[in-house]
């Protein structure tokens, strides 16, 4: 399938300060057939904007019939272009990472499914997938119920709630109580299907981190799969600058799992889920 790239400038405003976010935009084409129309994804980039891998990763969801959407997270801060994978790049995505306020996230997420609505080339039909910062975007997206599915790679600061401006960390399973905004403590708005991606050797999100998360999504009642792969580590499904932790052979099963979820919820006429449990027989 053929792919038109393409970027949309859309303005957003929080708290009074209005910005312009780019989304890059990759469109899947059918030679002869203008008027075909296909799902969305909302791509969410890692902590350096919408780099090359990040682009790579996008064409080849669109290369399967799904119109890719990546915004760019730090227009509060910069313009759209990519940070650079060195010290000064990772400092600066760090430092914006927990400086934007989870309003600003929000608002992004928001804009960028309406953008994707707009389209008179889309089905209606919205997931979501990203990594690392854009791991914990696309999960968060996911409470947006205009959101089908969502496979979030290694997403960084959910167990931790460390996501925007905090005060210190806080990896408890009960949280802060209250009308918590973290996402960890919102998970029971979820009304798509979500599937969790991590490595063990994750130094980012380490064996309890990722017992939270799983717990917290069973706890909430959400529809997911949890995958964890032994040797894999933070960032390994980016294929340049990865300080030898790219995987390609586990990458592949990823994206094979990405395409059966999304091809499951985003491309089939499902109608509305039933409420009651299934009844699951007990065979051998």
């Amino acid at each position: 399938m053929h792919i038109q790239e393409s970027h949309a400038d859309v303005q957003t405003t929080v708290e009074g300060k209005e910005t312009s976010m780019r989304i890059f935009v990759f469109h899947p084409t059918i030679p002869q057939y203008p008027n075909a129309r296909f799902p969305g994804v909302v791509l969410f980039s890692e902590i350096y904007q919408v780099t090359g891998p990040v682009a790579r990763f996008a064409r080849q969801i669109a290369g399967q019939g799904y119109i890719v959407a990546a915004p760019s997270s730090y227009h509060d801060f910069t313009g759209p272009e990519a940070l650079a994978y060195d010290v000064p790049g990772t400092d600066k995505g760090n430092e914006w990472k927990i400086t934007k306020t989870l309003q600003s996230y929000d608002v992004d997420s928001s804009k960028t499914v309406d953008y994707l609505l707009s389209l008179p080339t889309c089905s209606g039909l919205i997931g979501t997938t990203g990594m690392c910062l854009g791991g914990h975007l696309a999960l968060r997206a996911s409470l947006d119920p205009r959101i089908s599915a969502c496979v979030s790679f290694f997403a960084t600061d959910v167990h931790s709630r460390t996501l925007g401006p905090y005060t210190a960390a806080d990896t408890s399973v009960e949280g802060p109580g209250g009308d918590s905004n973290h996402t960890i403590d919102r998970l029971g708005e979820i009304k798509g299907e979500v599937a969790m991606i991590f490595g063990i050797k994750d130094t980012h999100v380490p064996d309890a981190g990722r017992d939270l998360i799983r717990a917290k999504l069973r706890g909430a009642g959400a529809v997911f799969s949890f995958y964890e792969f032994a040797w894999a580590q933070h960032a390994f499904i980016r294929d340049e600058l990865s300080k030898g932790r790219y995987d390609p052979a586990v990458t592949k099963i990823c994206f094979e799992a990405l395409l059966e979820l999304f091809g499951r919820c985003l491309k089939t006429d499902l109608g509305p889920r039933d409420a009651k449990p299934e009844k699951v027989e007990h065979f051998c």
